[in-house]
């Protein structure tokens, strides 16, 4: 049977540790015939924790050409689903096709101003607050119609894939990580006899658009990355049309991955 991945460009965190990993995983890449490359590669693979996963997805700009995995040596990974003694087992599975490919859901967020509109992509989350951290008043639509008048410190918006993310953090709900969802996540919300704001995450399915008015001075966190931007007027957000393949062991099982990394 020919082998289905032959070209593969490794990313690490800069740690001591994840150095060691990646010399010692390319030896035994390259015994069993598997090249190195930093382009034009057939898999992508990082080594450290979160982190490194989502800055590797986010320099291959969510090419869904490519597959992505993650060898876990940071401290929980739920990105990174090798564990560090599992590294042989996965390199001969890898040699002899014994994987499979899941295709996971991403975000896009249009940021409009008064000049301008960002376009940016997003595996994880996306987070909005006021520049000077000052409570967030702001409408908030769903598909054109009146959700609500949001007041609190901040609103996020995760994926299916991040909602053991920050959004977790903040009690959102755990979304199976292939469904393709947004989870609408209230930071500190304001709810009593003057603002009424909703308490809980919202779930919205594929082909929704999320949109928040106003014009204001905002400081964003894109999947960990630090943005401000003045005079936003608008944010729309919903699922990107295109995909990226996760490569997965065939025994992999989110449920798994659940509990292993929650509840253990």
């Amino acid at each position: 049977m020919e082998r289905i991945i032959n070209k593969i460009k490794i990313y690490i965190n800069g740690d001591s540790k994840s150095k060691k990993v990646k010399e010692s995983l390319e030896k035994d890449l390259i015994n069993k015939n598997f090249l190195i490359v930093e382009k034009n590669y057939d898999l992508a693979i990082s080594i450290g924790g979160d982190g490194t996963f989502l800055k590797m997805v986010n320099e291959n700009n969510f090419n869904n050409n490519i597959y992505y995995i993650g060898i876990n040596s940071g401290t929980l990974g739920f990105l990174q689903e090798i564990d560090l003694d599992k590294t042989t087992n996965f390199i001969n599975r890898l040699a002899n096709n014994d994987f499979k490919e899941e295709n996971i859901c991403i975000g896009k967020a249009s940021i409009i101003t008064e000049k301008k509109v960002y376009q940016y992509n997003f595996l994880n989350e996306i987070v909005f607050r006021k520049n000077d951290f000052s409570t967030l008043e702001v409408p908030v639509y769903i598909d054109n119609i009146h959700l609500e008048d949001f007041t609190g410190d901040g609103l996020l918006i995760s994926t299916s894939t991040g909602s053991t993310a920050y959004n977790m953090s903040f009690g959102g709900a755990i979304v199976y990580n292939s469904l393709k969802t947004l989870s609408l996540t209230p930071i500190a919300p304001i709810n009593n006899r003057a603002y009424r704001t909703l308490t809980n995450s919202v779930i919205l399915p594929v082909n929704t658009k999320i949109e928040f008015k106003g014009n204001n001075d905002l400081f964003l966190m894109i999947d960990g990355k630090n943005k401000e931007i003045k005079k936003v007027i608008k944010i729309e957000i919903t699922i990107d049309k295109k995909e990226i393949k996760c490569l997965r062991m065939n025994d992999f099982h989110f449920i798994k991955i659940v509990n292993n990394k929650i509840l253990k």
